[in-house]
């Protein structure tokens, strides 16, 4: 295979430029993450039931969708949590080789079949069933410098302006607001009232329920039509209550005697908070935290630069007196590790240009291996994507050790060539005497380090996740190096040794007259007998020996 590439050098730059080129493609498409993926997936899933306590919640709704939930495949455990709000969140967690999106449809399925057990209520606000982490992967804090607006305002200035943006953005997988909660119109009823009227708190629901909906009143004018008729015209009725006004004039009874009971005859209205269990502060201030989500496998950096440039964008359309600061960034400490690795990867390549260039003694020579460095390591990009890989902490410093292996095979193979040069070979014909010499050592090298590191890939569990890009990697750098080593490395020798000036040469034949004077055959000179050149243009002498003056003659 060597051979194939010496005379065909453009072949083998072809071959490491590509290779080069589709490493840099796969790079950039790559996810970034501080470590690899070693948190199993987990699957949530959200339900509310509006007014029960946290025993309620327990009993009709979390215990009839675990018990659906109880045996899905590639299932490690879950656990559920109910609150006094109504509120109930089932954690599914799933082992770590599997697929989140088939984690995800499998948990929908059997949450589906929980449906029928589940009360009216719960259904009717909905279940959903989501992939994301545990922790947020950002979070933005929206105040007030000047406390103009109140956590009410900003929980839902966030809920209808922020929310259903940031959850576009890509990589994020859910957002979650953190105040005083959404809008709602608050009753409060008057017991005293209720207990004279003989009115229920059921009544008032119900009432409200019926007389709080949208009415379609249908057209006027449509066809079948009379004749002469032009013109149809929709017809809008009152639909939905918007105000504490039109809550408070819901009708509740209608007496005999003519008389009627509305809400604000029993209850005080307002437009307050769906829920006062919480809210936000910002240095004492009201705030709301917006909470982002990353999805699973996502790239983070660009899944929370996204968001930071979705959040510039917003701000532009703030009311007066309304910021937002960035309260929680957990890319930095990716960022900054990542950093601080290729300050290595850097320096590591500043040291191995000095070591080889102090040993080689040329930079013809040194620049043969420094070319393998850059191909060795971009190009273990390019099997990423087939690995499922990232772009992690653990994989740059597999890449930073991968920088004194992967010069090695191609050390070897410009040290072999200079050998066979400084005997009298052209750099040609010394790369082929050298390459059959050192193929079989380079590949013996490649095998016996990827034996090394390749069985910590075997590892099971999150153990095995933690180490196995790093050793895969170094791996897969190895292999591509001494791939360079057959291919690319000899095609350079050919074409970039040289023999040094001034350096040993190999004497053929030497002839000593009687009188002590020597001459030298052409292969003693300067110049190489191997080149032709210089063996057209030499001539031969012989001398022979007598008592007189020495004889020469020239052919």
């Amino acid at each position: 295979m060597a051979k194939f590439f010496i005379n065909r050098p453009i072949v083998a730059m072809v071959l490491s430029i590509l290779m080069t080129l589709i490493g840099v493609v796969a790079m950039v498409g790559l996810p970034i993450a501080q470590f690899p993926n070693i948190v199993p997936p987990e699957i949530k899933v959200n339900s509310t039931y509006t007014g029960a306590d946290a025993l309620t919640v327990e009993q009709a709704v979390s215990t009839p969708i675990e018990q659906q939930m109880s045996g899905v495949d590639n299932m490690n455990y879950m656990y559920s949590i109910n609150a006094n709000n109504g509120q109930s969140t089932l954690t599914v967690n799933f082992d770590i080789a599997t697929d989140v999106n088939t984690d995800q449809i499998l948990t929908q399925m059997r949450s589906n079949q929980a449906d029928s057990q589940l009360p009216a209520d719960v259904r009717n606000f909905g279940v959903t069933v989501q992939k994301s982490t545990a922790s947020p992967l950002v979070m933005f804090a929206l105040y007030s410098p000047n406390n103009t607006y109140d956590g009410v305002f900003l929980s839902n200035y966030a809920y209808i302006n922020i929310n259903d943006q940031m959850t576009r953005v890509k990589g994020i997988a859910s957002v979650t607001v953190f105040g005083a909660g959404q809008y709602a119109m608050r009753l409060w009823v008057k017991p005293d009232q209720l207990a004279k009227l003989n009115i229920t708190i059921p009544e008032i629901i119900n009432a409200v329920n019926a007389q709080n909906t949208v009415n379609p009143a249908g057209t006027v004018g449509a066809e079948p039509a009379p004749p002469g008729q032009e013109f149809t015209y929709a017809v809008r009725a009152q639909g939905r209550l918007e105000s504490a006004e039109e809550f408070g004039k819901v009708v509740l009874r209608a007496n005999p005697d003519g008389s009627i009971v509305r809400v604000r005859d029993v209850a005080r209205i307002e437009l307050g908070a769906q829920t006062y269990n919480m809210e936000g502060r910002l240095n004492g201030k009201a705030a709301t935290l917006i909470a982002l989500y990353q999805m699973p496998g996502a790239n983070a950096l660009e899944a929370a630069d996204g968001a930071k440039a979705l959040m510039k964008t917003i701000k532009e359309s703030f009311p007066p007196d309304l910021d937002y600061v960035v309260a929680l960034d957990t890319t930095l400490s990716v960022t900054e590790g990542i950093t601080a690795i290729q300050h290595t990867l850097f320096e590591a390549i500043v040291l191995v240009i000095i070591v080889v260039f102090a040993f080689l003694q040329g930079w013809r020579a040194t620049l043969i291996p420094l070319l393998a460095v850059p191909v060795s390591l971009v190009g273990t990009f390019m099997l990423f994507p087939v690995f499922g890989f990232s772009i992690n902490t653990l994989s740059l410093f597999g890449l930073v050790l991968a920088i004194g292996l992967v010069v090695d095979d191609a050390i070897v193979v410009v040290e072999a060539v200079e050998h066979h040069i400084e005997h009298g070979l052209s750099p040609k014909e010394a790369t082929m005497k050298a390459m059959d010499e050192v193929t079989g050592p380079v590949i013996a090298i490649a095998v016996i380090l990827s034996a090394v590191f390749v069985p910590t890939a075997m590892i099971p569990g999150i153990t095995g996740q933690l180490y196995q890009q790093f050793a895969v990697t170094i791996a897969l750098s190895v292999i591509i190096s001494a791939f360079n080593a057959l291919t690319l490395s000899p095609a350079l020798c050919a074409l970039l040794l040289k023999p040094k000036a001034g350096g040993p040469a190999r004497s053929r034949s030497s002839t000593t007259g009687s009188t002590g004077a020597s001459t030298a055959s052409p292969a003693a000179t300067s110049e190489p007998a191997a080149w032709p050149s210089a063996r057209a243009q030499s001539a031969s002498f012989s001398c022979s020996a007598s008592p007189s003056l020495p004889v020469f003659s020239a052919k």
